[in-house]
């Protein structure tokens, strides 16, 4: 079932399953437009049939009606109508990104960041993706990169899994044990969970990593 949560055309929402837990899912693609949500749809499928009911959310990316703030507003509206904020949050690279700033944000009730871009300011500094932090944030000044960055918005008060591969060459690994060491000494419950696996692994059901991903999700949405 598709719906929409606003007027543009990349803000809807593909449900799939019927499982008691709503999950929102968050593509990666460092928030550029030339990767869309159907990157996700093979991870939906099999979450649904773990019995879990998947939002795939499209939003407004980078070149295309978003970036800071769109692309941050328009998560946060999927989360407010689709899901009356009672859902849990797994994304993926950068959309990992947008699910730890909707668990900052108090949107959801669990998060899980899979190879996430967790540090903004960090991601600009190395120049991940091309300057992909960069290109989303534009000429934002300091109090927004302070609003979008999950590691500027510690403690969250959610509960929090990160995954990521240790031969992740796209985001290095050194983001997520940065993100939950901070986030633990702020008090958060926040654990990392490290695959010998690159960056696209935790997305594809067929592979090793599959069943921790699945296992992260239950352990913060079955609470």
């Amino acid at each position: 079932m598709r719906r929409a949560y606003g007027p543009h055309p990349d803000q809807h929402a593909v449900q799939r399953g019927d499982g008691a837990i709503p999950v929102v899912v968050l593509h990666g693609g460092f928030w550029r437009a030339r990767y869309g949500s159907d990157l996700m749809e093979p991870f939906c499928d099999a979450l649904a049939e773990q019995g879990f009911a998947t939002w795939n959310v499209e939003y407004r990316r980078v070149s295309a009606g978003g970036g800071y703030p769109e692309t941050l507003e328009d998560v946060a509206a999927a989360c407010r109508d689709l899901m009356d904020g009672d859902a849990v949050a797994i994304g993926h690279s950068a959309g990992g990104h947008l699910a730890l700033w909707l668990a900052a944000e108090g949107l959801v009730r669990g998060a899980v960041a899979l190879g996430a871009v967790c540090d903004l300011q960090a991601a600009a500094r190395d120049r991940l993706g091309s300057g992909a932090a960069l290109d989303l944030m534009g000429d934002a000044p300091e109090d927004a990169w302070a609003h979008a960055d999950p590691a500027k918005r510690l403690p969250t008060g959610v509960p929090t899994v990160l995954v990521h591969g240790t031969r992740d060459e796209t985001v290095p690994v050194s983001q997520a044990r940065a993100y939950a060491a901070a986030a633990r000494a702020a008090g958060d419950e926040c654990r990392i969970v490290e695959l010998e696996c690159g960056h696209f692994e935790p997305i594809e059901p067929p592979s090793p990593a599959w069943p921790h991903v699945v296992a992260a999700l239950s352990s913060v949405a079955c609470r």
